[in-house]
């Protein structure tokens, strides 16, 4: 397999799994605007906050964006993944912010209902 091919299914990848976290990320804050919290919104934090174990873990860079490094020398933000440039650059501000708003929501809604 050549390298852009490489590239090309790393970069597949990343997005998919973008695409998981992103869903997650929905779920979390709309069990707390919907106060439908249950055991998948407690997965969906853990699976979140193990993302981020794992993003502080590599110094805020995705393991598949490591990889990727080495079949391009591309300058762009999203040149292992399939989003908008401007996106792949605030990802993670914009991600976080949704997630730690989902998770306040969901720990208000736990402490009015106990």
């Amino acid at each position: 397999m050549n390298e852009a091919n490489k590239l090309l299914g790393i970069k597949l990848i990343h997005t998919v799994i973008w695409v998981f976290f992103v869903f997650v990320i929905f779920y979390v804050l709309y069990s707390g605007i919907t106060n439908t919290i249950t055991s998948f919104t407690w997965i969906g934090i853990g699976l979140i906050i193990g993302e981020g174990l794992v993003l502080f873990i590599f110094k805020m860079f995705c393991p598949l964006t490591l990889m990727a490094r080495k079949y391009s020398n591309s300058e762009e933000a999203n040149f292992d993944i399939f989003l908008p440039n401007w996106l792949a650059k605030n990802n993670k501000v914009i991600f976080t912010s949704i997630f730690i708003v989902g998770v306040v929501l969901v720990l208000m809604r736990v402490m009015q209902n106990a």
